[in-house]
């Protein structure tokens, strides 16, 4: 077979403390300092990679390593890590495919070991090769069925999972790694269509439990289901109460009790950050204002704060949910933002049912105005954020300089010694680039 492509690793885990440039060697380089204090928000700002384009993977997909260290990351020469306390970026897989911007991409780090899962095509046969992050020793651990594509990992590392399209229409495949034993299978009675079935993701915590969508026309579908590996247990984790109201772009907990999600009510015009718990059902809602919207949110290690990553002049928030027309002026935001629960919580009746709602503190991080989310295309950009393991720095991606790169922003402010040591690290280079000038 070939040889499979590298990866790079970027650690995200004491960032910027351990890993900044001193300024004698700034001074003696024309290279601009990849770090910065976003003049907006007072946070600083990392520009991970080293060369565009440069892209990390889509939100709901882990990518850090076990011990926190490291983030996979696509660079021009291949799959590849970046290390978060020495930025050291590590080439895995040497000429591997850049992944899709605005979809999930087949390709997971175990939870439980240094190891990428990812697929490739040996002769027409889909194939998943399991990858040593540290040593980049590899095998190839299971052979997925045609048409399939994979979905993830279980956190037991035992059992590879996702969607294959199969007879115009598409099923639910597990792969069992210890026998190679598959199965591909859908409840026959479950009245959904399958012919577009989505974004699926294996749970953080529970081998026996997996999350998928039923995609189509978000304000005509109940789109956020869970179900066991085997078939069973297939569960509606967000039923709709109105008409045009869409609920998407779900994931779990990182501790795996509970699936948020992007949640509308109606489209485009009353915005929350919803819940369901996994156990209890219990629902829960955060109120969210039109203009932070974000195409993604996602939530801490810890399970205590979200992020969003904003919207662009095109995005539902910036739609009339009556005429669908744009406003003007805009009213959708471009920022990567925190939003902290108050801890104070109310309840409303949603159809018969007390659903919990609780209060958002909201700073912003990031300021993206300079990115373009693109106009809905497959293309476009989307900053697909996450937390890193720590929880002291946000990792995203972004067009925001012209060139798609990886970027990670403080979640606190910057520190006066941060603060001084970057505008010495800056005023170096100024005076080094003045002095070279002919």
């Amino acid at each position: 077979m070939n040889t499979p492509l590298k990866i790079l690793v970027l650690a995200t885990t004491g960032l910027l403390a351990s890993c900044a440039t001193p300024v004698a060697e700034v001074a003696k380089s024309t290279v601009a300092p990849s770090e910065w204090l976003d003049a907006k928000t007072g946070h600083v700002i990392v520009r991970l990679s080293k060369e565009a384009p440069t892209a990390s993977m889509y939100f709901h997909q882990n990518g850090y390593t076990p011990d926190g260290k490291k983030l996979l990351i696509f660079t021009p020469q291949g799959m590849s890590t970046v290390n978060l306390q020495t930025r050291k970026i590590d080439l895995l897989v040497p000429g591997f495919r850049v992944i899709s911007m605005s979809m999930s991409n087949g390709i997971e780090v175990s939870r439980k070991e240094p190891v990428v899962y990812y697929s490739e095509n040996l002769n027409g046969q889909p194939v998943v090769i399991a990858m040593n992050m540290e040593t980049h020793g590899w095998k190839q651990v299971a052979m997925l069925p045609m048409g399939a594509s994979l979905g993830g990992i279980s956190a037991d590392d035992k059992t590879l999972m996702g969607i294959r399209n199969i007879n115009g229409g598409k099923q639910i495949y597990t792969v069992d790694l210890a026998t190679g034993t598959t199965k591909s299978f859908f409840p026959s009675d479950d009245g959904m269509s399958h012919d577009n079935l989505n974004h699926f993701e294996c749970s953080p915590t529970d081998p026996n439990l997996m999350l998928f969508a039923h995609e189509g026309n978000w304000a005509q579908v109940d789109r956020i289901w869970t179900m066991h590996p085997d078939g069973t247990g297939l569960k509606l984790m967000h039923q709709r109460t109105m008409p045009n109201e869409i609920a998407g772009h779900e994931f779990f907990s990182r501790d795996g009790q509970w699936v948020y999600y992007d949640l509308q009510t109606p489209e485009s015009g009353v915005f929350w950050i919803g819940g369901a718990n996994v156990k209890t059902g219990e629902h829960i809602r955060y109120p969210i204002e039109r203009s932070q919207w974000s195409v993604h949110y996602y939530v801490s290690w810890d399970g205590k704060k979200f992020l969003g990553d904003g919207g662009g002049p095109n995005s539902v928030a910036n739609r009339d949910p009556v005429t669908n027309a744009h406003f003007d002026p805009p009213q959708n935001g471009q920022w990567i933002y925190l939003f902290t629960p108050t801890g104070e919580y109310t309840t409303m009746d949603v159809n018969g049912e007390k659903v919990k709602v609780g209060k958002l503190t909201v700073e912003k991080l990031a300021d993206l105005s300079k990115h373009d989310y693109g106009n809905g295309e497959g293309s476009r950009v989307e900053p697909n954020s996450t937390f890193t393991p720590d929880d002291k720095w946000i990792t995203f991606r972004s067009n925001m300089e012209g060139a798609l790169n990886v970027y990670a922003v403080e979640v606190a402010k910057a520190t006066p010694e941060e603060i001084k040591r970057i505008d010495a690290e800056w005023a170096a280079y100024k005076t080094a680039t003045t002095s070279k000038t002919p």
